[in-house]
């Protein structure tokens, strides 16, 4: 406290609560002090006043205070609180059961047969008898035939050979076809003189001409046959041509 000169009152120091705030009244007392300076007041009025303050204040401390411990109890009231449990061990694992003793009577003894010597038998001798070899006989080939004797006389045609065809022998189907040509052709002559077969070398281009001159010379074509040095007569073949030519009128 400080002293105050004449008219003046002493003003208590005022410490406010920490950690609180300070309620209206109390924050307004050092005013209202200087106030009541202003008017001259009492010492007991003055005390009076600061009681009054006092009081107030312890008020509201005691709300303030009071009003924070309802509010924390609620809220620990709201708190849902759970113990956490820790997780169970897991199962142990069990072991198989024992196999069960095996009560099976031991196998039977079993004599083994006698072991009986039996002589080897010996394998037969097989003798080999050779297979006779066949024999070949070569027979010699045949001789060749002897040549033929020597002819003495060659195969001649009787007659003209230009006389065997004529005009009139024409074939009227190759005039009205205009047909012409030579035809050329074999003939195979027997011993006779006769003719046995005709072949035609050369074709004069007309299947008709071709066939009248065969059929033609088988019927009139004739010969001397040639004779060997032994006098037998002997055939031959006789070629030639014969040209044919259509008939001017």
């Amino acid at each position: 406290m400080r002293e105050a000169g004449q008219g003046s009152v002493m003003k208590p120091a005022v410490k406010p609560v920490i950690g609180h705030r300070l309620p209206v009244c109390w924050r307004e007392l050092p005013r209202r002090m200087a106030y009541t300076d202003k008017q001259g007041m009492t010492g007991t009025r003055l005390w009076s006043i600061i009681i009054v303050v006092i009081i107030h204040a312890i008020i509201g401390y005691a709300f303030v205070t009071g009003l924070a411990y309802n509010v924390v109890k609620k809220v620990a009231q709201d708190l849902k609180t759970f113990d956490v449990k820790d997780e169970p061990p897991p199962p142990e694992e069990k072991l198989p059961p024992p196999p069960p003793p095996d009560n099976m009577p031991p196998p039977p003894v079993v004599t083994p047969p006698p072991i009986v010597n039996v002589a080897p038998t010996m394998a037969p001798v097989i003798i080999a008898t050779p297979t006779p070899q066949p024999v070949i006989h070569i027979v010699p080939p045949a001789p060749p035939p002897p040549p033929p004797p020597p002819i003495v006389s060659r195969l001649e045609p009787r007659g003209n050979p230009g006389s065997w065809t004529s005009n009139d022998d024409y074939p009227p189907a190759a005039i009205r076809a205009s047909e012409s040509g030579t035809t050329g052709f074999r003939l195979d002559i027997g011993p006779d003189g006769r003719v046995t077969q005709c072949t035609v070398t050369s074709s004069s281009g007309s299947s008709t001409l071709d066939s009248t001159t065969c059929s033609l010379l088988k019927r009139r074509a004739k010969f001397t046959p040639g004779r060997d040095s032994s006098g037998a007569a002997s055939g031959g073949v006789y070629n030639s041509r014969i040209k044919w030519v259509l008939p001017s009128n």
